[in-house]
């Protein structure tokens, strides 16, 4: 009778998963350390909402058949954010808000590195990295970073639909300048 119960928990559990790998890339030293992206609550935001955007790219790809998986892994990363501003302190009035913010800035960057990976060279990607990662100033890291995000996506696209379906995603090691 409650078998939509159990169901529904694997799914949660799975996506969590998911999120989890999204979260750990998006906090590898190398991004803060060697490519330039500040160490701060907007510099970890930016690199947990390109992971993520790359994770759900890949998860809506109809090889990959996961619509419910997506949306489960998009509704952790919006738990995520309600638990960490209130873990910082940000008052329960405000958190509404802060988390509609953030999820509406994934959508925006979603929009934004969807167009630049389009095209064929990295002139639009630098441009979207420098505006939202490193918000104006990347530098030589950009590329770098730009290189890294269309071997993700690349490495990505390899990764099967059975290990996907399983919660497992796996990113390539950045490579430093």
């Amino acid at each position: 009778m409650f078998t939509w119960l159990g169901k529904r928990s694997d799914g949660q559990r799975k996506a969590r998963e998911l999120y989890g790998a999204v979260v750990a890339q998006a906090r590898a030293p190398v991004f803060y350390s060697r490519l330039g992206v500040a160490d701060t609550m907007e510099g970890r935001y930016e690199l947990v909402a390109l992971h993520l955007i790359l994770a759900l790219e890949r998860l809506g790809q109809p090889d990959v058949a996961g619509e419910e998986l997506r949306r489960e892994t998009l509704e952790t990363f919006v738990t995520d954010m309600d638990d960490c501003l209130r873990e910082i302190g940000a008052g329960d009035a405000s958190v509404p808000k802060r988390v509609k913010r953030a999820a509406g800035g994934v959508y925006a960057r979603s929009n934004d590195y969807g167009a630049a990976l389009g095209q064929d060279d990295d002139s639009a990607l630098i441009k979207a990295l420098t505006q939202h990662v490193y918000q104006g100033d990347g530098g030589a890291s950009v590329a770098a970073l730009a290189h890294y995000v269309r071997q993700a996506r690349s490495d990505l696209a390899g990764q099967t639909r059975d290990a996907l379906r399983a919660g497992v995603i796996r990113f390539p090691q950045p490579e430093a300048p």
